[in-house]
């Protein structure tokens, strides 16, 4: 998981969490705020274990932020199932994959421009991830398969 701030809006900053399936890099969770509390990131693994609903134990991986180290996220995550991981410190590619999903998020949706509001910056990020980045964008790593495509592969 990540979190990353938006470009500013007229509104100020919004941020984003991400919860994406190592295996097909489909973001199976995800939340905005207008704050990096952990209130944030355990909005998206909520989301992330509702819509996925793991049998098993799960390892969810993150960087050192307080967010993920906190009482209340590792408490959450127990509640849940889920086994924390975290990054190494100064080990950036050990989170290489939320690196690589923002950064195809700010070019390909944001750029540099400004957002009039925190929820038409929301709106933009709801239907660029659930409509266009799970369902039809194609990945090198998954033989130029979406994420979609890629884990219904897997069912047939």
């Amino acid at each position: 998981m990540r979190r990353h701030h938006l470009p500013p809006t007229g509104e100020g900053r919004l941020y984003l969490a991400t919860v994406i399936d190592i295996a097909s890099r489909r973001v199976v969770g995800w939340a905005t705020a207008d704050h990096l509390r952990t209130e944030l990131v355990a909005e998206a693994l909520q989301s992330a274990c509702r819509r996925r609903r793991p049998a098993g134990s799960v390892i969810f991986h993150s960087d050192r932020g307080c967010q993920y180290t906190s009482r209340e996220f590792t408490f959450l995550a127990g509640e849940l199932g889920v086994r924390l991981s975290v990054g190494r410190t100064g080990r950036c590619w050990d989170n290489a994959l939320a690196e690589s999903f923002f950064a195809t998020l700010k070019s390909e949706l944001f750029g540099d421009r400004p957002w009039p509001s925190r929820a038409a910056a929301h709106t933009a990020v709801f239907e660029w991830i659930e409509g266009w980045y799970n369902l039809h964008r194609l990945h090198s790593s998954l033989g130029y398969r979406s994420p979609a495509g890629y884990e219904a592969g897997l069912v047939a």
